[in-house]
C-alpha cells in the first residue's frame, strides 16, 4: 500500500535541510529504484519554485510499504529527521486513484 509521508520543516533550518539533502536524495532515489516510490519534493514556504532563502514548509513523499508501521520506521531514519530539519512528521495511507 502507498503511504504519505509528511515532514513540516521547523524554523530556520534551512541550513541544515541543505546539508542532509544529498542523503535524504539518496534514500528517495534508492525507493525509486525498487519501483516502490509515487511521488517526492519539498513544499517552498512562498508561492515560487525556488524559494530562496524564505526555504521550505515541509516535504511530500509518496512511496509503497509493507505496513504504516513500516513507513514510520522509513521516515524516522530519514536524514532531514535525524538532522532535525522536521519539526513534525505524519504517516497515513494513501490510495491512488489518478492518474
Amino acid at each position: 500500500m502507498f503511504y504519505a509521508m509528511i515532514g513540516e520543516d521547523a524554523p530556520g533550518t534551512l541550513d541544515a535541510r541543505m546539508a542532509a539533502r544529498p542523503a535524504h536524495l539518496a534514500r528517495l532515489e534508492a525507493l525509486r529504484d525498487e519501483g516502490r516510490l509515487l511521488i517526492a519534493g519539498p513544499m517552498p514556504a512562498i508561492d515560487s519554485p525556488d524559494p530562496g532563502p524564505a526555504g521550505f514548509a515541509g516535504s511530500l513523499v509518496v512511496a509503497e510499504f509493507a505496513s504504516q508501521a513500516d513507513a514510520e520506521r522509513w521516515l524516522a531514519e530519514d536524514p532531514y529527521v535525524k538532522q532535525g530539519v522536521f519539526a513534525r512528521t505524519s504517516v497515513r495511507p494513501f490510495k491512488k486513484v489518478l492518474p
